[in-house]
């Protein structure tokens, strides 16, 4: 089956939906492809307390439910499934692409856009412990930013050696009464400067050469199970006492289904113009090629840097309003 649309959006959580709004209202007609998680990767958390018009703050899914109704509101339909495969269409002589870009859902829907609008997110990178899903938004967190209110004066661990965990750390030093940083290196991997700031830092207890085993405690996460120097004659195992876990080993943009399309960076993320959300094609040095006419990204699959909802919504009404200028210049 075959469905020609002005504008498609790829993603349903805050840069997705908030494309679909901002393309709504400029009497775009979005379609917007939900994919495997609706609402995205912030209904992994348990409350949103720093996204404004919340005072109170709000449970995630309520929070994506409003912006979805939001966005139903100004005329976006809403298609279930995940997107399986894409054909990008390159410039014509005329700056525009040669033919409308082609997406299809479950193999089987095929969809033809004048425009589409990426916001497919990233996934944190996980151990793969059996705990971790068990205590999922219940002390496991990805998100020091996100979650870290909710443990103030209380006891963390970060898992993770670089920059990442490092600023982790810190951030959550500045609210917890201790942090515990789990790295399985004899060493810090992140940069002098960083590593100095944990290091000098004293609510911070630096664990090198452990690993986690497992995650423990009664409906939520107590305590945490390590082993040090696994394999080696002085290997010893250690039980912390924790009130929440946060992982801080990186994260993986939903990005591999357009690699052979679109401009990445060495770690999947989205490679935009500037200060725009326009995409490139990729190069043979893996850098960015020429612009890729009518496809724009948005969110977190296109930002390694800040991974807020907020920024990813601002993100997804420029997408839109590029969209916007690019689908009337046709």
């Amino acid at each position: 089956m075959v469905n020609r649309v002005k504008c498609l959006i790829i993603g349903s959580g805050p840069a997705g939906y908030t494309a679909a709004i901002y393309a709504g209202r400029a009497n775009l007609a979005p379609v917007l492809i939900e994919g495997p998680q609706l609402g995205g990767q912030l209904t992994t958390t348990t409350e949103v307390e720093n996204f404004p018009g919340y005072p109170d703050g709000v449970e995630p899914f309520q929070m994506m439910d409003d912006m979805r109704r939001q966005a139903e509101r100004f005329g976006t339909q809403f298609v279930s499934g995940v997107v399986t495969k894409v054909n990008f269409q390159t410039t014509s002589n005329t700056g525009k692409a040669r033919k409308p870009h082609q997406v299809w859902v479950e193999d089987t829907d095929l969809y033809e856009a004048d425009a589409v609008i990426i916001a497919t997110g990233a996934s944190a990178k996980y151990l793969g412990i059996e705990s971790e899903r068990t205590y999922k938004g219940r002390g496991v967190s990805a998100c020091a930013t996100c979650d870290g209110f909710f443990y103030r004066k209380k006891t963390v661990a970060v898992v993770g050696g670089g920059d990442t965990a490092c600023e982790e750390a810190n951030y959550l030093a500045g609210l917890c009464e201790k942090v515990y940083m789990i790295v399985r290196k004899p060493y810090l991997r992140a940069s002098e400067i960083m590593q100095q700031r944990v290091l000098n830092n004293p609510k911070i207890e630096v664990l090198f050469e452990h690993n986690t085993l497992q995650l423990t405690g009664e409906g939520k996460v107590q305590g945490a199970d390590l082993i040090y120097r696994k394999g080696e004659p002085d290997e010893a195992t250690k039980h912390i006492a924790i009130d929440g876990f946060f992982l801080a080993i990186g994260h993986h943009p939903n990005t591999e289904l357009f690699k052979d399309f679109i401009a990445r960076d060495p770690e999947g993320y989205i490679i935009t113009h500037d200060d725009s959300t326009q995409c490139y094609t990729p190069s043979l040095e893996g850098r960015a090629g020429e612009r890729l006419p009518g496809v724009f990204a948005a969110g977190d699959c296109a930002d390694p840097h800040y991974r807020q909802a907020i920024v990813a919504a601002g993100s997804g009404a420029k997408a839109a309003i590029e969209a916007d200028k690019y689908i009337k210049s046709l």
